[in-house]
């Protein structure tokens, strides 16, 4: 556990955890630095989300002292993952402020174009995307994910390891085709994950006409920290004016509000559900706000720290270490 324990916002929150390292995980309720052992409600956060609408109530009346079953100290427990998911999905170029920088840097590097023309140039692009375009969305393996203050490993292959902190949901409701006005009804609640990626694994140099390589470059075991908890979504506040900051070594490198979301959190859900019916536990990524490594000229070495923020969400503290 680190030093300063994780908080949530309301009354509870959800989580997965263990009384030992090698201790099997269980479902917990965790109200403040408290949590109530829910094995005899259900095996798993996963379970619980699967029944989410039913299970609401009880996990209220819970929070509330209604239960005489084991509690536990969070500082004495390791704390996983909140849940295993079904699916991830993951949101590509959706904060403005990231796109456009992007973007300036390419119209300014390869077509010699002035500051000032490419920012006006690329802010106008994202004004079109947005009004008229739809979401870049790729999937994830649910073996990339750890815990929020288990270590990073760092493969062998590729040098260039950069973090990108988002804001992720959980689906509680399952749906296809589901109409942006109704989508926020199939949310149950949030949580943090860092999408790392390794840059310089991302492009084929060998199969170019087929591009990137999401798989190599994304999903290296430990490389999506997730969690402390999983937030149900009428204590989280507003999702699209929450603070996401993440600190690599103590140095502030993420600072933004979702509010910079190109395509907001309805649309997300929406766009995604034309392809996949999306189920209960399923994890959705929302996009990573300006700031990653790439952008600093900075990547991650053996021993750097991890610090990442979400407002009323909870804290995630990962330290990097080498394959061994």
């Amino acid at each position: 556990m680190p030093a300063q324990l994780p908080s949530h916002a309301g009354p509870f929150a959800l989580g997965t955890f263990a009384v030992a390292p090698d201790a099997a995980p269980f479902p917990g309720l965790v109200t403040g630095t408290r949590v109530l052992d829910l094995s005899d409600l259900a095996p798993s956060v996963r379970a619980l989300v699967e029944g989410w609408a039913a299970v609401l109530p009880r996990l209220d009346a819970l929070a509330r002292g209604d239960d005489e079953g084991v509690r536990h100290d969070l500082a004495d427990l390791r704390i996983h993952a909140p849940l295993e998911p079904g699916q991830i999905l993951q949101s590509g170029a959706n904060y403005r402020k990231h796109v456009v920088d992007l973007v300036v840097a390419e119209k300014e590097s390869v077509h010699g174009a002035t500051p000032e023309e490419a920012r006006a140039d690329a802010e106008r692009m994202m004004a079109t995307r947005s009004r008229e375009g739809v979401p870049y969305l790729f999937l994830g393996s649910p073996r990339a994910l750890c815990g929020p203050y288990d270590d990073i490993v760092l493969l062998a292959l590729g040098e260039q390891h950069d973090w990108e902190l988002e804001l992720a949901l959980v689906i509680g409701k399952p749906g296809r085709n589901i109409p942006v006005e109704d989508a926020m009804d199939h949310v149950a609640g949030y949580t943090i994950s860092n999408d790392l990626t390794t840059r310089d694994r991302l492009y084929r140099p060998d199969l170019k006409a087929i591009g990137t390589d999401w798989f190599t470059a994304k999903n290296a075991d430990t490389f999506l920290p997730t969690g402390p908890f999983l937030v149900p979504a009428a204590f989280a506040g507003d999702p699209m004016d929450l603070r996401i900051t993440l600190r690599h070594n103590g140095i502030v490198r993420q600072d933004e509000s979702t509010k910079d979301m190109i395509f907001d959190i309805p649309r997300l859900i929406a766009y995604a559900s034309t392809t996949t019916t999306l189920r209960p536990g399923d994890l959705i990524l929302t996009g990573s706000p300006a700031g990653n490594g790439a952008h600093w000229g900075t990547f991650l070495a053996p021993g750097d720290v991890l610090d990442a923020d979400i407002t009323g969400l909870g804290h995630q503290r990962n330290t990097v270490r080498s394959q061994t």
